[in-house]
């Protein structure tokens, strides 16, 4: 059974004995476990039931332990570090060959970034190893933003749950890796493609691949709701097609009334994205636990944060 505690010391004497913690970030809270122990590691697989082929993010305290975990940084990568770290952005780069296979799914890269959060800062501070920390949700499902959404999954599958709140960012960090020394992105994020391209000019997106992928998120289907979820343009048609069903709506900045709408969620009024973003996984968690019929979301400006969110719903849309 697990436990929501703020004590770092006790999830470190869990991480050095091997077993998972969940932990806080400023995206979403991350099952981790000590990158170096192949126990730990293939328990976070294990747990989250998450296919082996898919890489996980290994989470540093600072830019100066870098050299231990990659063997060569790109000067576009350098910049970005500078510019973005501690903060939601990951660096897919070559590795160290210490870095186990079961990290980075047997490729020869490792995803790798620094948390922008006190609680996580501190504990990989105080441990002598780097972690591994994918999103403490079961493979595919919502990611969690809050200790009590990792409990509702893991409640009899981990020890402890390390509460540092309510995740400011709420959605994952966004990706970059590199061809050729320029960076493509992998991974729409919390971190904006408009603030990415002002540091190092126009950047490709290449975020799908099913087979193989080159870091997470890429997948079709992810984050997403037990409930059956759409995506729409156009609330009030998507409204009117679905009549008679008891329909939960995840809305950015205007309200609906409508006799359809069972349960409704505006992440916005003020129109603001970055909190948008932050509300947006907590939203599908209520919405989800409604006993629906359907959840309707409707598409986001396509712009900023905007992307990122779009990009959340579309991969949540898809139907398994």
């Amino acid at each position: 059974m697990s436990i929501i505690s703020k004590d770092i010391s006790k999830a470190i004497e869990l991480l050095e004995a091997e077993e998972l913690v969940a932990i806080p970030t400023e995206t979403v809270y991350g099952l981790a476990g000590n990158i170096y122990s192949e126990k730990a590691i293939k328990l976070i697989f294990e747990t989250k039931k998450r296919p082996f082929f898919n890489p996980l993010i290994v989470h540093i305290a600072s830019i100066d332990l870098l050299p231990t975990i990659v063997s060569h940084v790109p000067l576009k990568a350098k910049l970005l570090a500078e510019a973005f770290w501690p903060g939601p952005l990951t660096l897919v780069l070559p590795k160290n060959q210490h870095i186990p296979d079961l990290i980075t799914a047997g490729k020869n890269t490792v995803a790798v970034r620094i948390p922008n959060h006190p609680t996580a800062l501190e504990l990989l501070k105080r441990l002598e190893f780097p972690l591994a920390a994918p999103s403490a949700n079961p493979f595919g499902s919502i990611s969690p933003t809050t200790a009590q959404h990792v409990n509702d999954y893991f409640e009899n599958d981990i020890t402890m749950v390390l509460d540092g709140g309510s995740c400011q960012r709420g959605i994952e960090s966004t990706i970059i890796g590199f061809n050729n020394e320029e960076p493509i992105i992998y991974r729409l994020g919390s971190t904006p493609i408009e603030a990415i391209e002002a540091v190092v000019g126009t950047i490709e997106i290449k975020n799908k691949k099913q087979i193989t992928p080159d870091a997470p998120g890429m997948l079709d289907r992810h984050y997403a709701p037990k409930t059956q979820t759409i995506l729409v343009e156009n609330l009030s048609e998507a409204l009117q097609i679905h009549q008679g069903k008891q329909i939960g709506i995840l809305t950015f900045k205007t309200p609906k009334t409508n006799t359809n709408v069972a349960f409704q969620i505006v992440l916005s009024e003020t129109q603001n994205l970055q909190e948008a973003a932050s509300k947006l996984y907590d939203a599908l968690h209520q919405l989800d636990k409604q006993e629906l019929d359907l959840i309707i979301a409707e598409r986001f400006p396509d712009f900023g944060l905007g992307k990122s969110i779009n990009d959340r719903l579309q991969r949540a849309t898809v139907q398994a």
